[in-house]
């Protein structure tokens, strides 16, 4: 089991309220001894300094195991189940492809669409005053006429798909790098804009955080908004 005090040379360097808890949620299902250290936004969201010092790229997640320095989630996932998986949580024969494309999908598609959208919106929220109403105005219609199209068509795409895979994106019986991948990008889908989303895209997020190994990784990285601890 995981504990910010084992012997392991496997530490997460974790971020609250970021792709960071994907790891630990992971971690916790694989039953790997790990550490974590972690780091707190600073007022505006940015990253401290202290994990500058680990990742100079100044992004979350990045673990650090003997002499490896790892960043960018997909690499870590792949890592930690090449080293640490011993075969778990491998897709099935006919839902390789699946795993293959959402591992890959959620950054490379599906998470720049969301990114762009909090940007759409931080930017007058953070601008003077006296511009605030006219950049409102710019960037609700650029998230309206770019934006909007494509994140629906993703809705729909998942969605659609959710219908015909099962309880995880791969099918099978639990959850692949697919699923680990994918976790943060619906959670926080789902608390910003659930009204985006169908039903099946709700419960899957909902499936995972029933999890007992996601209950966990949720105690052991403590703030994190996108999900709450079982009462």
């Amino acid at each position: 089991m995981s504990s910010s005090e084992t012997s392991t040379t496997l530490t997460v360097h974790h971020l609250n309220d970021s792709r960071s808890q994907r790891m630990l949620w992971l971690l916790e299902e694989l039953e790997v001894s790990y550490n974590i250290t972690k780091y707190h936004r600073l007022e505006d969201g940015s990253t401290p300094a202290e994990l500058i010092a680990i990742n100079p790229l100044g992004t979350a997640p990045v673990i650090t195991d003997g002499d490896v320095t790892l960043a960018e989630s997909g690499a870590i996932v792949e890592y930690i189940l090449g080293k640490y998986g011993n075969g778990r949580f491998s897709p099935p024969e006919a839902g390789k492809i699946h795993n293959l494309f959402f591992t890959h999908y959620t950054e490379g598609t599906l998470m720049p669409l969301l990114v762009q959208r909090l940007i759409y919106g931080l930017v007058p929220q953070r601008s003077p005053f006296i511009v605030r109403p006219l950049l409102w105005y710019i960037f609700s219609t650029l998230d309206n006429l770019v934006v909007q199209p494509r994140l629906t068509r993703q809705a729909t795409f998942i969605e659609e798909h959710l219908s015909k895979c099962g309880d995880w994106l791969a099918g099978g019986q639990g959850p692949t790098s697919a699923d680990f991948m994918m976790s943060f990008a619906l959670e926080a889908w789902v608390e910003g804009n659930p009204e985006m989303l169908g039903p099946k895209i709700k419960e899957y997020v909902k499936r995972i955080h029933a999890r007992p190994a996601y209950q966990r990784a949720l105690e052991k990285g403590g703030e994190y908004k996108y999900a709450k601890p079982a009462l």
